[in-house]
């Protein structure tokens, strides 16, 4: 999950890297020379707005195909190669007598040969022998394809290349790619951690480890052509990581010397914030006794997620506003419940954006007033019987249904809960949205995307009539069509409209020709002005 500037506005996407695992291909491909020579990378991305679908519910892709096509200027990829990433990387040899594959094309296929400055030169016969000694892999010595100028690249794993060079740090376990300047980066965020911090509370963050102390102090930039990664010093009150800057003063950098373009790709990281959210739930009490008692302890709610499992809700990314504020943002977050209740109680917020990086942000609700919690609204999903019996359909298809995570969204003075559903056909196994269910706590609307939703939460239920009557269930399910059927209108304009319909029918109630003449005219003016709008 990332932000871009699409067309000029501000957009949350998803990103892909598009890896290659050479242990996929056929028995019979999978030779040497394929392994170590012809299949050495990856080739670009795909990316796709979060909010945005096809007519058959799939991503729609702003940079797709092989090589990499993009419908945006600022997401070209000049350089697509990766031949550094997160899969399985083996060692590969470049620059020899076989051509390496990029892609396809047609009936053919298009080859390239790595020009990057990564790797180690084969060099003569002793080197190549140490080489072969070094990988167990005699056949190093016996092929014919490579030459003193051949290139080994090895260590092209991310996690395992940058613990070789610093074991001293921890590397979070989401590293994420961006396009920059038409090139390939990934970003990796890599934490100072310590076990013995005095008067200090312990976390577990494995089966064999906990810490009491913890900094985001450094952010990784790799170039996944040739493998260079860069650290850069996030967090320079560290003194751990002060520290280890002083041991090597050319491994670090200073955050300011990171590329703009890369500083707008920077994201508060979700483990830190998940531990962050672990202690907040405990020490947001602020009184002696309640903290003593543990009177008001919160906890991050469960969600209802894939085949109809509960599980504890991870944070997630978005592009909001926050209160009070003016501008969107990109932000992390999660909402919290009070202990052993599912009714929501507050959420905290982490700002990724320009200055206010790194700030925290908790919102809290008055305890007086009821704000359903995410399993409630599961509950109230379940409970609605058009979509019970919708989903009950899909299953009984022979499909497999899967509920995608919950979203809790602040929307001004309320709450808004979006929550995707996926199709999975026997045949297929491929993922397909098919609906989006949205609720405000009072209302649960599912629709066939998010816009649609959306205006009947917002549209249908917020119009009266210009004299600030309540809609008829009729007149609420003629606005609701034409919000499906993607046509906008002006709120107080049809409101008039409403009332002029329902004074004709008084009119005609009470034989008052003149007033039924009157409002019919009144009437076919307001319509006008919607059909100009």
């Amino acid at each position: 999950i990332d932000r871009y500037t699409i067309d000029g506005k501000y957009s949350q996407v998803m990103l892909s890297a598009r890896e290659l695992n050479p242990g996929q291909l056929q028995p019979s491909a999978q030779t040497w020379v394929n392994q170590k020579l012809v299949f050495t990378h990856g080739l670009g991305v795909t990316l796709s707005p979060v909010n945005k679908f096809t007519s058959e519910g799939l991503p729609q892709l702003l940079v797709k195909d092989l090589p990499p096509q993009s419908s945006v200027e600022n997401l070209k990829i000049d350089r697509p190669q990766i031949y550094f990433g997160e899969g399985p990387q083996d060692y590969v040899i470049t620059d020899t007598a076989t051509e390496e594959f990029d892609y396809a094309k047609g009936d053919a296929n298009v080859y390239t040969t790595y020009k990057g400055k990564g790797g180690v030169e084969i060099g003569g016969f002793f080197r190549k022998l140490l080489f072969a000694f070094r990988f167990g892999d005699v056949k190093l010595l016996l092929t014919g394809d490579i030459s003193p100028e051949s290139k080994i690249l090895f260590y092209r794993d991310l996690d395992v290349r940058l613990k070789r060079i610093a074991p001293f740090i921890t590397l979070d376990a989401d590293p994420y790619i961006v396009i920059s300047e038409g090139k390939l980066k990934w970003i990796q965020d890599a934490y100072t951690t310590a076990d013995s911090f005095p008067y200090s509370t312990y976390v577990r963050v494995s089966d064999f480890k906990q810490i009491n102390y913890i900094r985001n102090s450094v952010k990784i930039v790799m170039d996944a052509y040739d493998g260079r990664p860069l650290f850069f010093i996030s967090d320079p009150s560290d003194p751990i990581i002060n520290a280890y800057a002083n041991i090597f003063p050319d491994l670090f950098y200073d955050l300011k010397q990171l590329p703009s373009d890369l500083k707008q790709h920077l994201r508060y990281p979700e483990e830190l914030f998940k531990i962050q959210s672990r202690m907040y739930g405990t020490y947001h009490m602020k009184d002696a006794n309640v903290f003593y008692n543990k009177e008001d302890m919160w906890a991050i709610p469960n969600e209802v997620y894939g085949e109809g499992s509960e599980v504890v809700m991870d944070p997630y990314y978005i592009i909001m506003t926050l209160p009070g504020e003016s501008k969107e943002e990109f932000i992390l977050m999660t909402p919290f419940t009070p202990q052993n209740k599912d009714n929501m109680i507050g959420w905290l917020a982490a700002r990724s954006d320009g200055d206010r990086y790194g700030k925290l942000v908790v919102y809290k609700f008055p305890k007086e007033r009821l704000i359903y919690g995410p399993m409630q609204i599961e509950a109230r999903i379940d409970q609605d019987a058009s979509i019970s019996e919708q989903l009950t359909l899909w299953d009984q298809r022979g499909s497999t249904v899967i509920r995608g995570n919950l979203l809790v969204i602040p929307v001004d003075h309320s709450i808004l809960y979006v929550e995707p559903l996926y199709l999975i056909a026997e045949k297929t196994q491929l993922p397909e949205l098919k609906r989006v269910i949205v609720s405000d706590g009072s209302t649960v609307v599912m629709e066939r995307d998010l816009d649609v939703a959306l205006g009947r939460i917002f549209k249908a239920d917020a119009i009266k009539t210009a004299a600030g009557e309540e809609l008829t269930d009729e007149e609420k399910e003629a606005i609701t069509e034409t919000v499906k059927a993607g046509i906008e209108f002006d709120k107080d304009l049809v409101a008039q409209a409403i009332q002029y319909h329902r004074d004709i029918g008084e009119s005609m109630k009470q034989g008052d020709w003149a007033g039924i003449g009157k409002n019919y005219d009144n009437l076919g003016l307001v319509l006008e002005r919607l059909q100009e709008e």
